[in-house]
């Protein structure tokens, strides 16, 4: 079928609005229509060749949402006409899928950033040429393709462009917090980076109970939008020569764990610098350049512990559904990082999401 995307030719090219052929589902894949897509940093990073993605051209978009049209058949509890949200994609088939783990899947990046679907083949084309896949859906379009495992139900009586972005983005923040860090009630956290992935943490650490979250960041408005969202204190790192200390005179001793969502390395020490003895630092961001920690001062001396996290270490079907049950009861408000934008202004949501004067935008078809 002839369908409408938005095609990356070339490295740190615009995306350009084209259409193309995408083939029919196989036997364990959906058809989904696509209601919105949310701009991930990962998107960025792969137009940009900033880190591992696809052959170009691609269809990139990892964040979809939308209708599903036709299922394989061989799908399972899917049916034409159920809302879903498109999450990261997965094997099946290792250890680490095989125990609940598919974000530590053994084929991960072989599916989610090599160009080809789970079954191993893209669905897209334009004029005979194939365009590679991303992330298991290409979903900057108005129709992806994608495996029954990494689609997920979701109910109805949401506004279902508005759910994209729980596929990845705001699921790795929110999942850091409530399955790999499991702050308890009354702990005391620090947030690195209050863009989308650190604001979902922050939220996420709100809705546990913890009771001193601090926010640090460089944008005001982020830093403001940290604050309306639960964070008990603030720390622009502009104005600040000792983030680190900073934190410690705040709780008396340091945060019991720290989320960094920037990557930079500076940070990444800071994040540990701040926290108790035994405390756990979780690592979310990419970086193509190798970090140097302090083992001594950082992390073996003082007993801490610095971990990487992929997609919040959730299982999707089991994952999303919980946070929009979160949202519904008033306490995962992800709704106030939300900025819509229509397909055809793509490379705007980019560049607003780079500047920081939109959190999380998010493309809006035509339904």
């Amino acid at each position: 079928m002839k369908v409408k995307a938005a095609l990356t030719m070339g490295l740190s090219e615009d995306f350009v609005i084209g259409e193309i052929d995408l083939a029919e589902p196989k036997e364990t894949e959906v058809l989904v229509r696509i209601a919105g897509c949310g701009v991930c940093h990962t998107d960025a990073c792969a137009r940009d060749g900033q880190a591992p993605g696809p052959d170009l051209p691609a269809v990139l978009g990892h964040e979809g949402s939308g209708i599903v049209e036709k299922v394989g058949s061989a799908v399972k509890g899917i049916e034409p006409g159920d809302h879903v949200v498109l999450a990261f994609p997965s094997c099946g088939t290792c250890e680490s899928c095989r125990c609940g783990h598919p974000s530590c899947c053994e084929h991960l990046d072989e599916i989610a950033f090599g160009g080809i679907l789970p079954e191993g083949t893209s669905r897209l084309s334009i004029n005979g040429t194939k365009l590679s896949a991303f992330f298991g859906q290409s979903s900057f379009a108005e129709y992806a393709v994608a495996d029954q495992r990494n689609v997920v139900v979701v109910d109805k009586d949401v506004d279902l462009a508005l759910l994209g972005p729980l596929g990845c983005g705001l699921a790795t923040g929110a999942g850091t917090v409530l399955n790999a860090l499991k702050p308890g009630p009354g702990s005391a956290i620090a947030v690195f980076g209050c863009g989308g992935v650190g604001l979902s943490a922050l939220m996420a650490a709100k809705a546990s109970g913890c009771t001193t979250i601090i926010g640090v960041d460089t944008v005001p408005s982020r830093l403001g939008m940290a604050k309306e969202l639960g964070a008990t204190h603030i720390i622009n790192g502009k104005d600040c020569e000792d983030i680190a200390d900073r934190i410690i005179r705040i709780t008396g001793g340091g945060v019991d764990c720290s989320v960094e969502t920037t990557g930079v390395a500076e940070l990444i020490n800071t994040a540990l610098y701040c926290m108790k003895r035994g405390g756990t630092c979780a690592e979310v961001a990419t970086t193509s350049k190798p970090i140097p920690i302090d083992m001594q001062l950082a992390l073996m001396g003082v007993q801490k512990k610095l971990i990487g996290v992929v997609e919040g270490d959730s299982l999707p079907q089991e994952f999303i559904p919980r946070l929009i049950r979160l949202y519904k009861a008033g306490l995962f408000p992800f709704d106030k990082l939300i900025g819509y934008y229509k397909f055809e202004d793509i490379n705007k949501a980019f560049e607003d999401s780079k500047s920081g004067k939109t959190i999380k935008p998010v493309l809006k078809m035509d339904l």
